[in-house]
């Protein structure tokens, strides 16, 4: 078993645990792999594209390029969002593509243990059970944990092709 040093200073990986960034839609709690998310930057307007399903809101001008953002709230049917001051954009870079996530607030990192990680229930959900990949616990706290990776280049989501042209 090999170890990764990362640069990370007061490192909380022991060799055993995993970060997620944890973040709220609705009542709920869920999380991420922390190595996927680049940035956390407050909501801002984006500019609607025409023909986009309802769940991508938009585009942003990050620094120069041009990001899709997907309102999670949208996507998993939570009911009408509302932006404030807590609403925050989760910038994810996956598989070398960046792209905007909103969700209603980000609480913290976490690390979980796998002991910490329980298989995902089979049952209908809001969203495809493929994308789960587990209920995390810590203390009276459960995460629904997401394999962002595959919720994001799923054909659902048309983003890695479609916004790539």
């Amino acid at each position: 078993m090999s170890t990764q040093p990362t640069n990370k200073p007061n490192d909380a990986h022991d060799g055993n645990g995993s970060e997620y960034l944890a973040f709220t839609l609705g009542s709920e709690e869920y999380g991420i792999d922390i190595l996927k998310v680049q940035e956390i930057r407050g909501y801002e307007t984006v500019t609607r594209i025409a023909n986009a399903p309802e769940f991508i809101k938009g585009v942003i001008n990050l620094r120069g390029i041009i990001i899709p953002v997907v309102d999670m709230r949208i996507k998993f049917n939570l009911g009408t969002p509302t932006y404030d001051q807590f609403t925050v954009v989760i910038i994810l870079n996956i598989a070398g593509r960046i792209m905007g996530m909103v969700v209603d607030s980000v609480s913290d990192v976490t690390t979980l243990t796998p002991d910490q990680v329980k298989p995902a229930p089979e049952m209908g959900t809001a969203f495809n059970s493929d994308y789960l990949t587990g209920l995390g616990t810590v203390d009276e706290r459960m995460l629904i944990l997401i394999d962002i990776d595959k919720l994001m280049s799923s054909s659902e989501m048309g983003l890695m092709d479609r916004m790539a042209a």
